[in-house]
């Protein structure tokens, strides 16, 4: 039967380089020892002035479209996984459909936070599996938090950051390669404790809102800390379950990136050596549903990840969201 492979890999974040000596000199206070032991963020990248999310998609698409020596006409769709759009309307996607000139494709935007980029896959790896006239799909994971910060919120500015990541699907008929199974949860229950609570229907943008920084991500409550490694070691499992694997046979685990800790642990409840778990925070800070394809395309050209690997990719995000996938490179 038809299956969706990953074809190619691409990804992009800003130039702009903030270490952490920034944040001691901008919060008037030495934050740089928590960064450094408690997350390993050494340094992140934010947008500048003129730049935006459909800048950052647009270089990580690029890049994809290089490697599987495609042209932009031709994709089937451009799906884009985002919650900092280009616009509240229209999408981020007809955006970069229009500047990369890929006349075919249909395109959408899709947020479920910071799992918005596994979901987005396993959106798109069903396209390809019940139709045949999609053949090559672009699924982008995007973030520009950094236009988002409350610079005074020490909980928040630290640690959120800006950057793109891609992969290009292929429809193959090759059991050997390709997707293997998802899965989708969601803890609506939390939709309230972390977000971006102004600019929508139930709060529009207005003076009084941009005086209180409601337009800025915030952190209401603090989430219990074990919820992650629960969750995320649950779905580990539960893929494994399902399609018959070994989770020791699993190459590569690609997982939110917002706490070094939480992924420790998880494989740690796994069993599993934890460098399986390839990590890009370090320089790169908490890119949201950019971090799990940015850290794929890292692996890929340091030759972590390789042709034959079995890959689990594990997200979540605010609302809660949570996402996995299984997939054989």
């Amino acid at each position: 039967m038809r299956n969706a492979v990953i074809l190619s890999t691409g990804s992009f974040a800003p130039e702009k380089v903030l270490p952490n000596s920034y944040f001691d000199e901008l919060l008037g206070e030495d934050v740089s020892p928590w960064l450094e032991e408690n997350v390993q963020i050494f340094e992140r990248r934010w947008c500048n002035e003129n730049q935006s999310t459909a800048d950052l998609c647009e270089q990580a698409a690029l890049q994809a479209l290089e490697r599987a020596s495609l042209k932009p006409e031709d994709l089937d769709l451009i799906v884009i996984a985002t919650d900092t759009p280009e616009f509240m309307s229209p999408s981020t996607a007809s955006v970069v459909q229009n500047r990369i000139g890929a006349t075919n494709a249909g395109t959408f935007d899709l947020n479920t936070a910071c799992a918005g980029f596994v979901t987005a896959l396993d959106v798109g790896t069903k396209y390809i599996r019940s139709d045949e006239n999609y053949n090559h799909i672009l699924i982008i994971g995007a973030y520009a938090m950094s236009k988002y910060l409350n610079l005074k919120d020490k909980k928040t500015v630290t640690l959120f950051a800006d950057g793109a990541g891609a992969v290009i699907l292929k429809a193959e008929e090759n059991p050997d390669r390709g997707y293997i199974g998802s899965q989708l949860i969601s803890k609506g229950q939390y939709n309230e404790w972390m977000g971006i609570y102004a600019g929508g229907t139930r709060t529009p943008v207005s003076e009084t809102v941009l005086d209180n920084n409601d337009h800025r991500l915030k952190f209401v409550k603090k989430f219990p800390p074990e919820l992650n490694p629960e969750i995320w070691s649950s779905m580990a499992n539960t893929l494994c379950d399902r399609h018959g694997l070994n989770i020791q046979d699993v190459n590569n685990f690609f997982i939110t990136q917002i706490n070094i800790n939480s992924i420790f642990e998880t494989m740690d409840r796994l069993d599993v050596p934890r460098e399986r778990a390839h990590t890009i925070m370090h320089h790169y800070g908490y890119t949201g549903s950019a971090c799990i394809p940015m850290g794929l395309n890292d692996a890929v050209e340091k030759g972590i990840a390789k042709k034959g690997d079995l890959m689990f990719f594990i997200g979540s995000g605010g609302g809660l969201a949570f996402a996995s996938a299984a997939f054989r490179f």
